[in-house]
Order: C-alpha cells, then sequence, then structure tokens
C-alpha cells in the first residue's frame, strides 16, 4: 500500500496574500501546503480522500491517471471543493466516479453541485455514484476501510483505518470505544492545527499526547496551518517517530 499527501494544509489562519510570517514567506517547499487531502494505491485500486478546493492541482502535481473512488471525511468546504473535477476521470475512464460519504456529507454534495444530480443534468457535468457509509467498515474493490467516529467540535466527522494505517483529520476529541478502533496501527496520520488551543483541531501538544498514548511505530501531523511554525523548526521539537508531513510526500507500508 503505497500513501502520498496530496495536501497538508488548511484554510484556518491568516490568508497567505495578507501575512509575512516565516511560514508565509518561507522558501522551503515543505512550508508551501494545499488543502489536506491523501491518496491511496492499493490492491489495484486508487483512492483519494477529500477533494478540497486544491484538487485538480494536486491531481496533475502527481500525475494520477487512474481513479477508482473518492472517500469523504466530512462535509466542510475545504474537504468536498473540488469534487467537480472529477469530470476529467469520468471522461478518461468512461465510468461514473464511486463517491463514499455519510448521509449528513452527501445532502451538502447535492447541495453544493446541484447541477450533477439535477433530474437532467447538462452535458459534461460530474458523474457521480453515492455510496453511503456508516459506522461499518466497507471495501473499494479489495481495499478494506474501517470508518472511526471523531469530533470536530460538535461536528462528527469520519477518520479511516485501512490495515495498520489511519488517517484523522479535522478533530480534537475521540472517543475511548473508537480510539480502539485504532490502536495497534502501525502508522497514523493526525491534524495538528497550531500550538496554541483551537475549538475544534488537535493542537501540537494535544496530538504529541494522543500519539504517546495510541504508540504507533510511526506519525505525521497534517491539516497544518501557518501557526503551527516553520517545517524545519518545529521538525526539531518532535520525537523521533513524528514528522511534520509534506505535500508530495509518500510511503509504503
Amino acid at each position: 500500500m503505497k500513501i502520498t499527501f496530496l495536501g497538508t494544509g488548511t484554510s484556518q489562519g491568516v490568508p497567505v496574500i495578507t501575512c509575512d510570517c516565516e511560514v508565509c514567506v518561507s522558501k522551503n517547499k515543505k512550508d508551501k501546503r494545499l488543502r489536506s487531502s491523501i491518496m491511496i494505491e492499493d490492491k489495484g485500486k486508487t483512492i483519494v480522500v477529500d477533494t478540497g478546493p486544491d484538487f485538480r492541482q494536486q491531481m496533475l502535481r502527481e500525475n494520477v491517471q487512474q481513479l477508482d473512488a473518492v472517500v469523504f471525511t466530512h462535509e466542510h468546504k475545504d474537504h468536498i471543493a473540488g469534487l467537480d473535477d472529477v469530470r476529467a476521470f469520468n471522461f478518461k475512464q468512461k465510468a461514473d466516479m464511486e463517491v463514499y460519504a455519510t448521509v449528513e456529507t452527501q445532502t451538502a454534495l447535492k447541495r453544493e453541485f446541484h447541477y450533477a444530480f439535477a433530474d437532467n443534468p447538462y452535458p459534461g457535468v460530474p458523474k457521480l455514484n453515492l455510496n453511503t457509509i456508516d459506522n461499518s467498515s466497507f471495501n473499494i474493490g479489495d481495499v478494506k476501510l474501517l470508518p472511526i467516529n471523531v469530533w470536530h467540535h460538535k461536528m462528527p466527522v469520519k477518520a479511516f483505518r485501512v490495515e495498520n494505517f489511519t488517517y484523522i483529520t479535522d478533530a480534537n476529541r475521540i472517543e475511548e470505544e473508537e480510539l480502539e478502533k485504532i490502536k495497534g496501527s502501525d502508522i497514523i496520520v493526525i491534524n495538528t492545527l497550531r500550538k496554541s488551543d483551537h475549538i475544534s483541531h488537535f493542537n501540537l501538544s494535544q496530538a504529541l499526547e494522543l500519539l504517546n498514548r495510541l504508540k504507533p511505530k510511526k506519525a505525521y501531523l497534517t491539516h497544518i496551518s501557518h501557526l503551527l511554525g516553520a517545517h524545519d523548526e518545529v521538525s526539531k521539537e518532535l520525537p523521533a517517530y513524528v514528522e511534520i508531513a509534506y505535500d508530495g510526500l509518500d510511503f509504503e507500508i
């Protein structure tokens, strides 16, 4: 299984055009972040988790020629806004795009991309086949995904475990029952917005505390705002098994 970080950033924080902090003016490409998303390649399937506003740019950068499914964590705009651009894969693959989402997220998709769900859709709109997910594991081909319930303040969000890999974004609380589903993961990716507290995201100390409890062999921090600090400087503060993810980073499991 190969995991690629398509994006590791967030819409939170001050826009780059109005900020001259060390991150926003950094020449280090690891400080230049598109909105958070990952790509999973396993058992002949290519799966993207979340299609933010930068989805098209991410697909072009990684030269993705095949996309079998899109899986959504939740319905916030920075995680769904790029869905329209799956139409390129509709054309190339001559098939509808398989989309996996909760009922709540599907409602948002139907609202935001209403033209794709019209009774008589305009030619060329994205072709989407919605698949409903809940708390049960589901398969995309031979790839098994286990949904994990996490909390984004008061909003339910799905994290996902695939074999010994777990991906968590947009969370600041995970109940004990759901933590049991994560335990034993060799690799965990977790959202880490900044160093100070936030109402709906883990900050750095909270993410590290949770990782210390779960004890993965390797961990990556994602969904990072410029308020966390420069990649190279923050990296010096981390335990040896924890790394800050960056756009384009990939690894094999």
